[in-house]
């Protein structure tokens, strides 16, 4: 097996978990964010959304920084 130092783990770990939440984003976004916006329209009008992405995104970057430091 090819032996992966810890920073490829690290960007390997979180480029899967991306990519399993960009699948379950997709799902929610074409089938149950439709419903939800029907159903409850205040959704729409609410900044917590916007600001719940903006948390993500940080997040991710924070991470990566992490990630990019040199081991010690």
């Amino acid at each position: 097996m090819i032996k992966l130092g810890r920073r490829m783990k690290v960007y390997g770990s979180f480029a899967l978990v991306g990519f399993l939440l960009g699948v379950v984003a997709y799902f929610t976004y074409s089938q149950a964010l439709p419903l939800l916006m029907a159903v409850y329209p205040q959704i729409v009008e609410s900044g917590w959304i916007l600001w719940g992405f903006v948390g993500a995104l940080l997040s991710v970057v924070g991470c990566l920084i992490y990630a990019s430091l040199p081991e010690t």
